[in-house]
Order: C-alpha cells, then structure tokens, then sequence
C-alpha cells in the first residue's frame, strides 16, 4: 500500500487510473494487456490480467515476445522530486523519494541507480524530511533516475525489511517509468556503503554494479550492528563492486577494509578499490572520482543470464536466488548449500555441496525447448528430457521481476540423493 507525503501525483493511483480508462480496450490490445498486468495495484488485479493475457495469446512464444516489448509507458507521468512513502504488510512506513529528470521520455529507457544514506543508528524518519542531509539538488540527474530510500534505527540498510523494501521501490518504479533493467546500480555512503555490500552479497539478481563508499563489510558479521551473517565471497563473483576509503577515515580506514580486499582478489571478484590519500569519513573526493565512477557503471551493465553462476545458500526462506539459480533445500542442518552451475547450449553442469533441491529457471535465448535439457550434478547426470514453457511461469516470475530482460519460461526443478 502506497500513501502521499507531498504535493507530487501518487503514482500507484496513477496506475490504477491508467487502467481504468484503458480496460475498454484490453481485449484487443496486447500492449494494452501487458501494461494493465505489469500496472496492477493488487495481486488479484495481477492475476486477472494473467489470466487475460492467457486468453488472448496464441502461444507462449507470443506472450514471451509480448512481455519482452513491455507495457506501454505513458508520457504524463510526474517528474521531478517525488516524495512518498510505502507501507509494508507489517505496516511498517518507509519514506522515499523518486528524483526522475525533468525530461523524462517514456520512449526511451532510463538508467537508476539507488543512493543509500549513512547515519541508520537515528530515529524514524519523520514526514516530509528530507533523507538526503544536504538535500536532493546535488543527486539530480538528467540522464538517469535516482531512488532514495529510508533507514533507521528500527530498519538498517542490512535487515530483511530492507531487502524487501528495496526491491519493492524497484517494481514500483518500474511499473510507471521505463528503466533500462540492465543500468540499475545500487551506492551507498557510510553505512549506506555498508548496506550496499549486504545486496551484493544477499540480493544481487536486480543489479548491475554497487559502489559502496566509506563503509565496512565486517559490519555485516557482528550481531550486535544488526547484522550477524555469514559472508560467502563466492556469492560477489558475478558483479563488479567499486570501493572507496578514506585513509585516515576515523570508522573504516581503508587500511582496515584490506583484509576484505585482499579476500575479493583471492577469490576473483571483479573490483576496483580506491583509498583517498588523506581523506576522512566524507566524500569531498567525489567530483573528482566521478568521471571514473560514470565510466565503471558504463562499462559494467547487468548479463541477465550469465553463463556461469556460483552461490552460497545458508538459508531458503530468503537469499537463495542468483539470476537464474534457486535453491530450495539445504541437505545439511546448519551448513550452507554451495552451488556453482556452468551453461553451455542446453547442457548445465553443477557442483553442488550440502544441496537437496535446487532450480533452474530457463530463459528461450539461452535455451532450446525444442531439444533435450541435460544437468549433469557432481559427475552424474540426473535429468536429460524435454522441458515445456510455460505461460503461468513466464507471467509468475514476470510478475515478481518486472524485468523484461530478465524473462522465465519453465523452472526445471532438480532433486539430488541426501549427503
């Protein structure tokens, strides 16, 4: 449920509108019928459009290039500083703000990219504050969209409602303004750099890249900061992290991130690692590192289907998914499932430890439904057959990710013998 904190539109009634003065034309219109399915304000709303998506197909190819082409995207949405605030199911209210460039046009496709603020040990955020401390002025861009999300005291940057919230706001977005899904980057500043590494580390199929400055990773370790986690290095593999620390900063010297750095150049962690020769907790460096940050966000895009996946699973509940990888169940009470799964054709090989059941989710481009599907698990193979796309899983997962590059024809569930 979304609610208004300031004079701008709210966009969720926006949608709702946009669909009812459309819905006349939805049977005939497939644009019309993506957009009232990727619009929808309510699951019940999103299941009836699936429904009339179905219905109106002629196959699964059809729906899959449907989706592909996305929803219709309407110029009059608002731009500008948006302020509003979402209310989760606890009813939790998370404040943000939408900063969309005042030329927006719908026709084109948008980089975001996600501004976590530090100082998360304060109080609740009161309405109409501004989350930025020195206002929004200095984010807005033209050429991108930039979301700014809340944290405090009662939700850290690295706490599942964060997690949540985040991806969230994402969808949100996404449903209104065209985001380019493969530009969506997520930098944070203090313990907003420290929040950035929890995504990396926990959440990262939505992202491309994350600049996490003046923060510390160990802060995710210590249970006493909200964290407490275990921190798998294999799980940063598939996204390159761009990392700046001041050398006299009086928290996070950099010379007291090293030991991390030097775990991400064991492991093979694509990164870049800059200390600010005499620089403090701040960013007075930023101007001129921002030429170089801009050229890392260029030359980093997402691969929505890398052909090579490895994660480290401590649970299944949540944190278990990288792209096209779930894992569903642990095969050792306290151990973590390790997985890592390489894609050539149709040929998956798998190295999995203290994993039970795992899924893939298969995309058409990577994929050919036409020929046999064959996984090979720790040497053996255990499955080589035909797998059927399905519309109910294209419009499931579509209906999760509004990501259009990011598209899921069958999941293809794996069940492995007990360790």
């Amino acid at each position: 449920m979304y609610k208004q904190i300031s004079n701008t539109a709210l966009l969720i009634t926006f949608s709702i509108v946009s669909a009812v003065l459309s819905a006349q034309d939805s049977t005939a219109d497939p644009k019309q019928l993506v957009t009232d399915f990727w619009q929808a304000a309510t699951s019940t709303d999103r299941e009836t459009s699936a429904d009339a998506l179905i219905a109106a197909a002629p196959d699964v190819q059809a729906l899959y290039e449907w989706l592909q082409k996305g929803p219709r995207f309407d110029e009059s949405v608002p731009v500008g500083e948006l302020a509003q605030e979402r209310f989760s199911e606890d009813g939790t209210r998370f404040p943000f703000a939408f900063l969309i460039p005042e030329s927006y046009d719908a026709a084109q496709s948008y980089p975001v990219e996600f501004m976590l603020h530090g100082g998360v040990g304060r109080s609740e955020w009161e309405i109409g504050e501004t989350l930025w401390r020195r206002g929004y002025d200095s984010l807005k861009k033209e050429d991108r969209i930039l979301v700014v999300p809340a944290a405090w005291k009662d939700a850290y940057w690295w706490q599942s409602m964060q997690a949540d919230n985040l991806t969230a706001l994402l969808n949100l977005l996404k449903q209104n303004y065209n985001v380019d899904e493969n530009r969506v980057s997520l930098t944070g500043v203090s313990d907003g750099g420290t929040g950035a590494y929890f995504f990396a580390f926990k959440q990262p199929t939505q992202w491309a890249s994350f600049l996490p400055y003046i923060g510390h990773p160990g802060v995710l370790r210590n249970a006493n900061s909200g964290g407490g986690y275990r921190l798998f290095f294999e799980n940063l593999l598939n996204k390159p992290l761009y990392i700046v620390n001041g050398e006299v900063d009086r928290l996070y010297p950099a010379e007291s991130v090293q030991p991390f750095i030097k775990l991400l150049e064991e492991t093979g962690v694509s990164h870049t690692f800059k200390i600010i020769k005499d620089g403090g907790h701040n960013t007075n460096w930023l101007p001129d590192e921002a030429p170089l940050i801009e050229a890392f966000k260029v030359e980093n895009p997402r691969d929505p289907f890398p052909d090579h996946l490895e994660w480290v699973a401590d649970r299944t509940d949540r944190y278990n998914r990288n792209h096209w990888l779930v894992v569903n169940k642990r095969s050792k009470r306290g151990s973590p499932a390790i997985m890592a799964v390489t894609r050539e054709d149709n040929s998956f090989t798998v190295s999995a430890d203290g994993a039970a059941e795992f899924t893939l989710l298969l995309n058409p481009d990577e994929v050919n439904f036409d020929e046999s599907i064959t996984v090979i698990a720790n040497g053996e193979v255990v499955f080589n057959d035909r797998v059927t796309p399905s519309a109910s899983t294209l419009l499931e997962w579509a209906g999760k990710d509004l990501d259009r590059s990011l598209l899921i024809l069958a999941e293809l569930k794996i069940s492995l013998p007990l360790e």
